[in-house]
């Protein structure tokens, strides 16, 4: 019983993608490297980071994340290298750009022109309803109206 679910403890635990041998022996490039492999996304997975994902491009991109730790690179100037390569796709978290505002932005915009277009569009409709209706009738209309009403009183 105990063996069963510490079997199931184990299965149900992230399975980390980074091998041994990538691993870096400085410390604190090491943390900084899965800090930056957890903010890019696995081109193959595409809802993965390249920490979780054990695909062969996703391991190519963390020995490249950690080659240019070593070579002195700071974090922004390896996510730089990696967007200039892969392009923005490869951001996990997109950055705050004109091209994100817009993806973003557009479904507020699309709803707030079709709330504009229906209060126009109903108050238009209340202007030509009030001028219609307050329209005086003519003479020929005023009998029949007159008619029609008498015709209900004899009825009712």
């Amino acid at each position: 019983m105990l063996g069963a679910m510490l079997l199931a403890v184990l299965l149900a635990a992230p399975a980390a993608a980074v091998n041994p041998d990538e691993v870096l022996d400085d410390p604190a490039l090491e943390e900084r490297a899965r800090a930056l492999s957890l903010n890019l996304r696995c081109l193959v997975c595409q809802n993965q980071s390249i920490d979780d994902s054990n695909a062969e491009l996703a391991r190519d991109l963390r020995l490249l994340v950690r080659e240019r730790l070593v070579e002195g690179d700071s974090d922004d100037e390896v996510i730089n290298y990696v967007v200039s390569r892969y392009g923005e796709f490869v951001l996990l978290t997109p950055r705050f750009s004109v091209q994100t505002v817009l993806l973003w932005g557009a479904p507020l915009l699309i709803f707030l022109a079709g709330a504009a277009v229906m209060i126009v569009n109903a108050r238009g409709r209340n202007t030509t309803a009030a001028t219609e209706g307050g329209a005086a009738l003519s003479q020929d209309e005023q009998a029949e109206l007159a008619k029609v009403l008498k015709d209900r009183d004899r009825q009712a």
